[in-house]
């Protein structure tokens, strides 16, 4: 499978989907049909019923029709693949008998990552579908945020991630294919958030922010306007390294950072004597603290490691925060075939099995994670 046969999929303006053809392709798709839902949320039944509501509207939908090619591929994998992950995910509680799916948006954008890279979807295309599919659900739950977060700062940190209007549209399509009895009053929840969006200047773009310091601290939470500058203390400059195994973090850093001091799990696990999984945690703690000396001393330096998962990212990121560092998140990405290839001629402990274990959490950073993120992608 590659990027031509999935956007052979698109259906052009007026026409049907041929979901035949579609399972055909992605097999996964059936395992949809085998999946229960919630009769409460989705009457009308199983993942595959629903997911084909979702795209009838999708071809309904004004934003789909005046999109141009790519835009269409993006709105319509995002809609058939959102509920991609539900099989995996489905819990049925034994006391009630209420259906669950946690954490199948996020886990939906990981798995969908993998398959559109392995089948050579460009970049910005690909990282388009997912950045929705981990959010899908955001605009009908806006306005009453279980985390308390406020609606106006979510539209802004979401601005800064994805389109706006191709969410809206995935978020509309998605409950105008249900049977629910409140869906009205989330389909208005959701024309509230893109009012919202649209008022607070971040509809077709970014939401405007004073400067990346300020910015940073803005979505990190601190209590701060995002019009005036905060002020930065002075700290240690900081290159993050992320990416897959042999994506070539390594070469970068001798290329572009030639001469600075390198934080490495892998140095860490070299200097220990450990093999690759073998006692991370010790690794782990090695590494940071030589991160911290340097830190304190507010010297330059580059942290390498994969940083593969958020979860795994804020830790590093948490910890540079906090002794006042600027940030450079820099991005590694090679071609599925290139870097298995790689890694087999390369000097490691690390199998290619072992990295398509660890693409079960393959979350790329996004641009608010860091004063300055920058994504390298070898195509």
């Amino acid at each position: 499978m590659n990027f031509d046969d999935l956007r052979a999929l698109v259906p052009e303006p007026g026409k049907d989907t041929d979901w035949a053809q579609c399972c055909d392709l992605l097999p996964a798709l059936l395992r949809l049909e085998e999946t229960p839902q919630d009769p409460y949320y989705h009457a009308e039944g199983n993942v595959g019923i629903h997911t084909r509501m979702v795209l009838d509207a999708l071809m309904q939908d004004g934003h789909y029709r005046r999109a141009d090619a790519d835009g269409r591929f993006v709105l319509f994998m995002a809609c058939m693949l959102h509920d991609i992950a539900k099989p995996d995910t489905t819990v049925i509680d034994e006391a009630s008998g209420r259906i669950g799916q946690p954490g199948h948006s996020r886990r939906g954008a990981v798995d969908v990552r993998v398959l559109m890279w392995k089948a050579r979807v460009p970049f910005a295309l690909r990282e388009a579908v997912c950045r929705i599919i981990a959010v899908h659900q955001l605009p009908f739950h806006a306005f009453a945020s279980r985390k308390g977060v406020r609606p106006e700062w979510l539209v802004h940190k979401l601005s800064w991630e994805l389109s706006l209007p191709d969410l809206c549209c995935v978020a509309r399509c998605d409950m105008l294919g249900r049977h629910y009895e409140k869906r009205a009053d989330s389909m208005a929840d959701i024309a509230l958030f893109e009012q919202l969006a649209q008022e607070e200047g971040c509809w077709e773009g970014p939401r405007k922010m004073a400067d990346a310091h300020t910015r940073l601290a803005y979505f990190r939470g601190a209590d701060t306007s995002p019009d005036y500058p905060l002020f930065q203390n002075a700290g240690s400059q900081v290159t993050v390294m992320c990416g897959l195994p042999a994506s070539g973090k390594n070469h970068w850093v001798a290329l572009h950072r030639k001469g600075w001091p390198v934080v490495s799990f892998d140095d860490a696990r070299a200097e220990l004597g450990l093999k690759h999984g073998e006692n991370d945690g010790l690794a782990a703690h090695h590494a940071v603290d030589q991160a911290k000396a340097l830190l304190r001393r507010q010297e330059r330096f580059v942290w390498n490691a994969t940083h593969l998962s958020q979860q795994m990212r804020t830790k590093t990121l948490d910890l540079l925060w906090a002794y006042h560092a600027h940030i450079e998140l820099v991005y590694l990405e090679a071609p599925h075939a290139e870097l298995m290839r790689r890694n087999r001629e390369r000097d490691t402990t690390l199998s290619n099995a072992g990295i398509e274990r660890m693409l079960n959490r393959w979350e790329l950073p996004a641009p608010v994670e860091a004063h300055k993120t920058v994504y390298e992608v070898q195509t």
